[in-house]
């Protein structure tokens, strides 16, 4: 199976360009000047704050949310879909009545990274609290995901080496393993084309993405919405980029 590959090089080029936006954007910014004191009358250590409070609010709703039951199977944001190796398998059983089964396969899949996702949590923490001031300000100043992309480039692969044996074990823990070892079977007795996808690559994958799709829509929110932004350290920091 083809892994799905996080574009990193392209993240690093956002956030790396947001940056560069910052220093342009900061100085346009009434009576205004970059400055080791901070942006617009805002100290650097309030804007760090304020990125780490909002950053910290959305990965513990995301997280919370994704945790829970069928807070991936029934989450449009976050829900795994089976593989394009898989596809092929779904539309054979459900022609031959065993419609139900395949149902159950996919659910289990998203059991297995609901129970899996809270190992994201100290991971994110730990990103969070080396942030930098400079980070701060480039994220605060940057694009709509910059947050997201900072996040994504700090902590997928640590992410993925943290998922991969939970999922594993979620897999079995939720009997996904042998659902899918009974589906691709009734499958591969009726298919010229036999299937052996690696479900744990698979399903570590799309969990990692559906936590940062999740982080992303929290981010764009507190962005664009001031009544997302509900404690004073929120509404002073992030005004700052309404300023743009």
């Amino acid at each position: 199976m083809k892994k799905i590959i996080i574009p990193c090089l392209f993240i690093a080029t956002i956030f790396m360009s947001g940056c560069a936006e910052m220093q342009q954007i900061a100085t346009q910014l009434p009576g205004s000047q970059p400055t080791q004191q901070g942006v617009g009358g805002v100290s650097n250590a309030t804007i760090g704050q304020g990125l780490k409070e909002a950053l910290n609010l959305g990965l513990k709703d995301g997280i919370a949310t994704l945790g829970k039951s069928n807070g991936f199977y029934q989450n449009p944001v976050a829900k795994i879909l089976l593989p394009t190796e898989l596809q092929n398998v779904e539309k054979t059983l459900r022609s031959l009545g065993l419609g139900s089964m395949a149902d159950e396969g996919l659910k289990l899949l998203n059991r297995a990274a609901e129970d899996a996702v809270s190992e994201a949590a100290p991971i994110f923490s730990n990103a969070i609290t080396s942030m930098s001031f400079n980070d701060a300000k480039g994220i605060l100043l940057g694009n709509q995901n910059a947050a997201t992309a900072y996040l994504q480039n700090k902590t997928t692969t640590e992410l993925t080496t943290a998922f991969q044996p939970k999922i594993e074990q979620s897999l079995g823990k939720v009997g996904a393993n042998q659902v899918w070892t009974k589906l691709i079977s009734q499958y591969n007795t009726v298919s010229a084309k036999k299937v052996n996808p690696d479900l744990n690559a698979y399903v570590t994958e799309q969990a990692i993405q559906s936590v940062f799709r999740m982080v992303a829509q929290k981010e764009e929110g507190i962005r664009s919405n001031i009544g997302l932004r509900t404690t004073p350290l929120l509404q002073q920091v992030f005004g700052l980029q309404d300023k743009k």
